[in-house]
């Protein structure tokens, strides 16, 4: 039996609580030392990466004028001596260790998702090329449930240590955690579509869209008919303007199948159509209700309605009855 099932013991194999707060002062993660030793190419890639300019960190004189014996490795870098590595990190782990039980025991109170939220270092001196760096973790605290905005959780403590070849510490590393339950979610809304630019020359059509009526702008003056909407007949240069309401029947004109860029707010693969109206005007739409390998120019089509979302209802057009798929 390991000191943490002796003390979670002590207090009750059913106390939660009890069973989390024994792994208090226990040792995580066992002495690890890493890779490689403190090298120079090493520093040179992280201090072009950072921005870092001081050259006491990559030139000798530089360094050396200082009084130092050679270039030294910038401070926040200790934590990269350490560090696993790619392969390692995704190799099958060997053994099970406390830090594994801590997770499973955190995963079965629900907390399940993390977020760093506090590194506090303090260094007992620089680390210089030849160093080589080891690291160990013990636990020093888990606090009680709180809730926060991402959910209820704990934040979790532990304090890593740095050591040279030695043995002796060269830094420290506080680490804080929160481990939170997420809040149970149902489905994701979907995604709105792009909101059309409503302006003074086209909002009776969204509004009569609204009320599932198709409608055309028409010259008062001249009768011609005419969309998209706008401010001035084409036809005979008249700022009066009334509407008709569709017959909603027509025919494809053309039309393409998009497949990327994908928005949340479309099915795909997604036909957009310009259909031809029998009235004589032309609007561009989707095709709902048919397979893209059955659209075909000239195709009969009738109109039915989208209702988007609350705010926005758009026409789309399928296959007359008996047409298509």
């Amino acid at each position: 039996m390991t000191a943490v099932e002796e003390r979670a013991g002590a207090a009750g194999a059913d106390d939660y609580e009890a069973r989390l707060q024994a792994f208090t002062g226990v040792e995580l993660v066992p002495q690890r030392r890493g890779s490689d030793p403190v090298n120079v190419p090493m520093i040179r890639h992280w201090v072009e990466a950072m921005g870092e300019t001081d050259p006491v960190h990559t030139d000798d004189d530089a360094a050396r004028a200082t009084g130092r014996s050679g270039p030294v490795a910038p401070a926040s870098m200790a934590q990269a001596w350490v560090m696993r590595g790619y392969a390692a990190s995704v190799a099958p782990a060997a053994g099970h260790s406390p830090f594994d039980d801590l997770a499973e025991l955190l995963a079965e109170g629900g907390y399940t998702s993390v977020v760093a939220t506090d590194s506090e270092f303090t260094f007992a001196r620089e680390l210089v090329p030849g160093d080589e760096v080891s690291v160990s973790e013990v636990l020093e605290s888990i606090s009680p449930e709180k809730r926060t905005g991402l959910g209820v959780g704990r934040f979790v403590t532990t304090v890593k240590t740095y050591r040279d070849a030695a043995g002796e510490v060269v830094a420290t590393q506080r680490w804080r955690l929160l481990r939170f339950r997420p809040p149970g979610r149902g489905p994701e809304p979907r995604a709105l579509r792009p909101r059309p630019a409503i302006n003074r020359d086209n909002a009776f059509w969204f509004d009569a869209a609204r009320e599932h009526r198709l409608v055309i702008q028409r010259c008062a003056a001249c009768g011609t008919l005419r969309h998209p909407p706008g401010p001035v007949c084409a036809a005979c240069g008249s700022l009066e303007q009334d509407t008709v309401e569709a017959a909603g029947r027509g025919a494809v004109h053309s039309f393409v199948v998009n497949h990327h860029p994908k928005h949340p707010a479309f099915d795909y693969p997604l036909v957009v159509a310009v259909v031809e109206l029998t009235e004589g005007t032309r609007l561009i739409t989707n095709l709902v209700g048919i397979a893209p390998e059955e659209v075909a120019i000239g195709l009969p089509v009738v109109l039915d309605w989208l209702d988007a979302d609350p705010e926005l209802s758009l026409p789309v057009f399928r296959p007359v009855a008996g047409k298509g798929t």
